[in-house]
């Protein structure tokens, strides 16, 4: 079974995302960006998502994850809940 560990960033518009996808291409920290702007509760760890399974995230969010290069920040992604930026640390 694939397992992975991703940061993100959930905001509620593209506009958004686009904007804090700006900043963290300028140089500024996800981490810090996550805090500030995410409306994830993984917001306070820097919107780490720890470990998790294929599947066990909504199918846009794990087509990112599982095919996407890994230590890029990807999206904006659209999901149910917003638009997301996603960052892969790992997969195996």
């Amino acid at each position: 079974m694939a397992v992975a560990a991703a940061l993100h960033i959930l905001v509620k518009t593209e506009k958004q995302a686009l904007d804090i996808l700006a900043q963290i291409k300028q140089g500024k920290d996800f981490g810090k960006l996550a805090k500030q702007h995410s409306t994830c509760p993984s917001r306070k760890r820097g919107g780490d998502l720890g470990e998790f399974k294929r599947g066990q995230m909504v199918k846009q969010f794990d087509d990112v994850v599982f095919k996407k290069p890994i230590l890029t920040v990807h999206g904006p992604v659209k999901t149910k809940f917003g638009y997301h930026l996603i960052k892969t640390l790992y997969r195996h």
